[in-house]
Parts: structure tokens; C-alpha cells; sequence
């Protein structure tokens, strides 16, 4: 299986994954996060840099801000992905399950 280290690692930090959680929520800005968040705001704009090159979120210019959103075909290719993943690890569990018992006496 072939899986795209872009979504793990962009999800891999804790910030990362509460802007990511934020946004699922509801779109916003850098400030509008940065406001509910113990990072600054260029720290908060250099994660949403990292989730925007993953291609799990976009932004779109408001008057003076970027409004941020979760990126559906992002999402929807990640989530592909792990279906994937736990399709075949269910698979594999369902072999061991089956296998016979080998008798220990």
C-alpha cells in the first residue's frame, strides 16, 4: 500500500491537528485562530502554510485577511487513504482470526 506522508506529517503536529479541528468547525482567518490558540499569529499562518501545501485546507481572500477552510478534495484523498489502510489491516486480522488453533499440549 502506498500512502502519502504529505497528510501524516501535516497532521503529525498537535497545533497542526487543533487549526485542522478548528477549521472543520468553521472557516477563519489567522487572527480569528490565533485568537482561540496559545501560538502567535505568524506561527499560526506558517502552520496553516503546511496544511495548505498538503492539500487539506485553502484560503480565500476577504478584504484585508484570507478566510481558511478545510479543502474537501484534500480531505476526501485522505480519507481514501485510510479507509484503505484499515480495509486491509481488518482484512489481515480477519485471517488471523481464522486460522486454526494449533494445539500447545
Amino acid at each position: 500500500m502506498t500512502t502519502n506522508a504529505k497528510y501524516w506529517d501535516a497532521l503529525g503536529d498537535t497545533t497542526r491537528r487543533s487549526i485542522f479541528e478548528l477549521l472543520i468547525e468553521q472557516p477563519s482567518s489567522v487572527t480569528g485562530l490565533a485568537s482561540v490558540l496559545p501560538v502567535s499569529r505568524p506561527a499560526v499562518s506558517q502552520h496553516l502554510k503546511v496544511l495548505r501545501e498538503a492539500g487539506l485546507v485553502v484560503d480565500k481572500r476577504s478584504g484585508k485577511e484570507r478566510i481558511y477552510r478545510i479543502d474537501p478534495h484534500g480531505l476526501a484523498t485522505f480519507r481514501a487513504e485510510i479507509d484503505q489502510f484499515w480495509m486491509k489491516t481488518l482484512a489481515a486480522y480477519k485471517l488471523a482470526v481464522e486460522l486454526p488453533m494449533k494445539d500447545e499440549t
